[in-house]
């Protein structure tokens, strides 16, 4: 093989090296089997977008998932006018499904089941390596289900994972890009091409791909989201390494697509600032206006947690994907309120609504046309924003449905918001198994995805489930994969 580096034979082959990597591969390794995790950064920057994620769970204890969890996975995970006989079909087992219904788009009640059943034991997984979880203070104000969280976030599960695998042997293989797939004559998976410094290097042995999604390859949203993807940005910087090969490669060889190619999970974000996720949860308590001056959507049809998502894609769909959530003085004595801005960079003020205009590059006239025609159709009532309050507008296209008060107190503060791509929500189709399906629904032999490259999602995130995703089908695959080495 022409610049060939030589070639490696392993038990398990791990693309990325994320939690949902990162747990292939300790458990894998934990079974005794021999790993190798091919990474894209380099060792400082391992992790990719995991490292810089709060990793919200969705959990109302260290075991259980949260009530609501399989029916909003459900919910969110099939177009909105689905044919109910094929959900039907696909409510059955893959062996009972007519034709039409196998390696449809549409994530397997088998998966959602097994996902809610397998948190808790990956939670207590990750607590033996020394994880530790508790319920701290989110971002959001207001919310409807409880969000579990990792002591440090993102960053500690990466590094706890990540000593784990080194105690155990596993090889890490930095700066190294898989590039294609290899299968035997009977289709089963047996290995990857790679390249790395000095050329192309062979790895040999079954493979979990867990390289994310397509948020850092512009070609590939461009393709699937289309042009108006330029008024996206990646929500962090480990977002970039995230370039669709993982995907692109699975489908290459037969593998069933899932998810919603079209979309992606949107966070609003100040488009000033460089740190990671400087988002602006804040606007429930103002009015949005776009580049015009002009309202174009509900600030606050329920808990900011269930609909932040709704309300930024409304946001992508203005002039040049950007908006302003305007507020005045008020929404400074909302306890604890600089939880909902964690933006580095300041707002923008006014000591007049004309003022604010001006200074953040929309019309004065239409601006103030537009406070005043919502301070008019305010109402009187008790404002609680800490709590849906159902205080809203009367008259009003588009109405407020919550916390509805007049902006009419200086100074008035600004926060320019775009949409941030958190990760896109097309990808490949598994089992409860985290074993890749093909297009008629049976498992490719040797190949395995976890995380974010497992197509789950269609037009709504389901809010805290992503980092769990990968952490427990990472883990299932890589548990299945030992097995399989052991009975081999």
């Amino acid at each position: 093989m022409a610049g060939s580096a030589g070639q490696d034979s392993y038990d398990l082959v791990v693309i990325g090296c994320g939690v949902a990597g990162l747990s292939a591969a300790t458990a894998a390794a934990e079974a005794g089997a021999r790993v190798a995790v091919l990474e894209r950064a380099p060792r400082e920057e391992r992790g990719g977008q995991s490292r810089y994620t709060e990793a919200y769970l969705r959990m109302k204890s260290h075991s259980e998932v949260t009530d609501d969890f399989e029916t909003m996975l459900a919910e969110n995970g099939s177009p909105p006018y689905l044919d109910p006989d094929l959900a039907q079909e696909v409510a059955r087992g893959p062996e009972h499904r007519a034709g039409y219904a196998r390696a449809v788009a549409l994530i397997d009640p088998e998966v959602v089941g097994t996902f809610a059943d397998e948190a808790g034991p990956t939670i207590a997984w990750l607590t033996g390596l020394g994880v530790r979880f508790d319920f701290l203070p989110t971002q959001f104000l207001t919310k409807s289900q409880p969000r579990l969280l990792p002591v440090g976030g993102g960053a500690a599960l990466v590094e706890a994972l990540a000593a784990r695998a080194e105690v155990l042997g596993v090889d890490f293989h930095y700066e190294t890009t898989a590039q294609r797939l290899e299968q035997d004559e009977d289709g089963r998976v047996t290995g990857v091409v790679a390249r790395a410094e000095g050329g192309l290097r062979r790895f040999r042995g079954p493979v979990t791909l867990a390289a994310g999604g397509f948020e850092g390859n512009g070609e590939m949203l461009t393709r699937y989201l289309g042009p108006r993807s330029v008024y996206l940005r990646p929500v962090c910087k480990g977002a970039n390494y995230n370039r669709g090969e993982g995907i692109r490669m699975a489908l290459d060889i037969g593998a069933a697509a899932s998810g919603d190619f079209g979309s992606y999970h949107a966070e609003p974000v100040d488009p000033r600032s460089g740190i990671a996720e400087p988002s602006v949860f804040i606007f429930p308590y103002g009015i949005l206006v776009n580049k015009a001056g002009q309202r174009f959507a509900d600030e606050a049809p329920g808990t900011v947690d269930a609909y932040y998502e709704r309300v930024t894609r409304r946001i992508y769909e203005q002039a040049e994907g950007i908006a302003w959530v305007v507020l005045d003085a008020r929404h400074m004595r909302i306890p604890n309120y600089r939880l909902g801005i964690r933006t580095d960079k300041p707002p923008i003020v006014g000591q007049t609504v004309a003022d604010l205009a001006t200074a953040i590059g929309v019309p004065p006239d239409a601006l103030e046309a537009t406070v005043a025609t919502y301070n008019a159709a305010c109402v009187a009532g008790e404002w609680k924003p800490l709590e849906l309050d159902g205080l809203a507008t009367q008259g009003l296209n588009p109405p407020k449905s919550n916390w509805a008060t007049p902006l009419v107190e200086a100074p008035f503060h600004a926060y320019p918001i775009i949409s941030s791509n958190v990760f896109t929500f097309g990808g490949v189709k598994i089992d409860g198994r985290a074993r890749v399906l093909d297009a008629s629904d049976r498992p490719i032999p040797g190949l395995y995805a976890a995380g974010e490259i497992i197509g789950t999602y269609w037009g709504n995130y389901t809010g805290a489930t992503s980092v769990l995703k990968g952490l427990v089908f990472g883990r299932l695959a890589g548990t299945d994969a030992a097995q399989r080495r052991s009975n081999a």
